[in-house]
């Protein structure tokens, strides 16, 4: 169980630092409504762009904290329950905007993901 856990915080991480530091300007056909970027997919949503830059702030943080969690057991916890709470928030924009189910998929499985590393690694 703890190779399983391992592997599954190292792939939330890369993919929240994927999405937020490589492919922020990159269109996707997940982003949100007609989005071709992050900038853009926060205004689909009707948030600010500093409400943009505070989550990706909290997103890019949580996950580093998850990959040091890795060593530092205690980390878990509220790394994991912090991303939890993000996907929460991602998939609910997702929904508010009557986004289909693929363009929330990667967000809802992250959010699957962050509560397994929460219930079964902290």
């Amino acid at each position: 169980m703890e190779t399983i856990i391992l592997i599954v915080k190292i792939a939330i991480s890369l993919t929240l630092l994927m999405v937020w530091l490589v492919r922020p300007n990159m269109e996707t056909s997940y982003r949100g409504g007609d989005a071709k970027n992050l900038k853009e997919e926060f205004a689909v949503y009707g948030l600010p762009r500093w409400f943009m830059i505070t989550i990706g702030v909290l997103k890019v943080g949580f996950a580093l904290l998850l990959v040091a969690s890795i060593w530092v057991q205690e980390l878990t916890l509220i790394s994991s329950a912090a991303i939890a709470l993000l996907m929460a928030g991602a998939v609910s924009m997702h929904i508010k905007v009557k986004d289909t189910f693929i363009k929330f998929l990667p967000s809802l499985t992250l959010l699957i993901l962050s509560l397994f590393v929460l219930i079964f690694g902290a």
